[in-house]
């Protein structure tokens, strides 16, 4: 956990805790970018407002050198700071305050959707785009590509049922675990990442729809 309030630091993490989880505390930029280099943690909350650098700065350097989970915990909820946040790495976003119940639900669910155990033993193929799925990797014409936890479940999600049209509540029921169907533009936001990471021709948009995977795909 990155935050640096630490009567809230103490109290998240001491939740976790009790929950069954191992949990590290740093109080700033720098520091964050050491510790879960060291930790190489399964997760990572991630306070925005951070002295050193914020926690958008956190993510990039985080986010270049290793595929982390990360779920934004700040105080600064509008739109356009949740599309910032996604589109640098995040996986999720929650706005303080939080109750207790709704963050713990929500690392659950970032969680389960990352667990390898989850996923089928295939690899999907779609043009030069190639999907390990047990192994999470993803090559474009023979290059190791990164991808954030979420956009290679997005991606994985829509290329193993080539040229079937997903709707955004869809998407966001089945991909990020939501059930109320809010926050389209959180897929929306994810998608322009991935096409920007593995090449727009790979996901197809279907307008007043959604997005389909690329026709042709094997496994």
């Amino acid at each position: 956990m990155v935050e640096d309030e630490a009567e809230l630091a103490t109290a998240v993490a001491a939740r976790l805790r009790s929950d069954g989880h191992t949990v590290e505390i740093a109080a700033d930029g720098p520091d964050a970018v050491d510790l879960i280099g060291r930790t190489d943690p399964d997760l990572v909350l991630l306070d925005l407002m951070l002295p050193g650098f914020d926690g958008l700065e956190v993510c990039r350097r985080i986010q270049d050198t290793r595929r982390v989970p990360v779920i934004m915990v700040t105080a600064r909820g509008s739109e356009t700071d949740r599309v910032v946040g996604l589109e640098v790495g995040a996986d999720d976003y929650l706005c303080k305050p939080f109750s207790m119940r709704e963050l713990t639900a929500r690392v659950r669910a970032v969680l389960r959707r990352t667990e390898p155990a989850l996923s089928a033993s295939t690899v999907l193929r779609s043009g030069v785009v190639e999907v390990d799925v047990p192994r999470r990797r993803v090559w474009v014409a023979g290059e190791l590509v990164a991808l954030t936890a979420t956009e290679l479940d997005l991606l994985a999600y829509l290329l193993a049922s080539p040229g079937v049209v997903r709707t955004r509540h869809e998407l966001l029921v089945e991909v990020w675990g939501y059930r109320d169907g809010s926050g389209p533009r959180t897929v929306d936001s994810h998608v322009r990442a991935v096409r920007r990471k593995v090449g727009a021709e790979a996901i197809r948009t279907v307008h007043g729809i959604g997005y389909a995977g690329s026709d042709g795909i094997s496994a």
